[in-house]
């Protein structure tokens, strides 16, 4: 174990030492040395054989081909007459909006039906004559209800 740390050891060393950053060189010169041989002119083409010249030419033969071959303003183009054909009518939607106008005030409308509905202010029994059928005798203590202070009213009472 000891010798195979130690031989990882020389290797990692090798692989650092032989190691160089592309920006250095192996000649190691003066800074004065040769100073005209380093100095970097940037050589661009020179006239109009060049790319940005070329894409401007095309560029201008393009939109004057459009100006010559473009549709004049009235006229129909293939495009609009290709979308036209598979449009709808204008009172096919007219149509469509008032059913759905009209399904949503009825919508509407039912809806605050529901939400303006109140509670009755009494409960109704359909026989009220129930509070008078219990016997008040044998009955378990707490599993009765008190019905002495119930008072039974009819529709024409209230």
């Amino acid at each position: 174990m000891l010798a195979v740390r130690s031989c990882a050891r020389r290797t990692a060393s090798r692989v650092l030492v032989a190691r160089r950053n592309g920006s250095t060189s192996s000649h190691h010169h003066d800074e004065h040395h040769d100073a005209d041989q380093h100095t970097y002119e940037a050589t661009f083409p020179k006239g109009f054989a060049t790319p940005f010249w070329r894409n401007v030419v095309l560029a201008g033969l393009g939109v004057a081909a459009f100006y010559k071959w473009a549709p004049a303003p009235g006229e129909d183009v293939y495009l609009t007459r290709w979308i036209a054909m598979y449009t709808k009518p204008e009172d096919y939607w007219l149509t469509i909006n008032a059913t759905h106008t009209a399904l949503s005030q009825e919508s509407s409308d039912q809806s605050l039906l529901f939400r303006d509905a109140k509670q009755p202010a009494m409960h109704r029994l359909r026989y009220p004559q129930r509070f008078d059928q219990h016997s008040p005798f044998l009955a378990p203590v707490g599993q009765t209800v008190s019905t002495r202070d119930v008072e039974v009213k009819r529709e024409q009472d209230v």
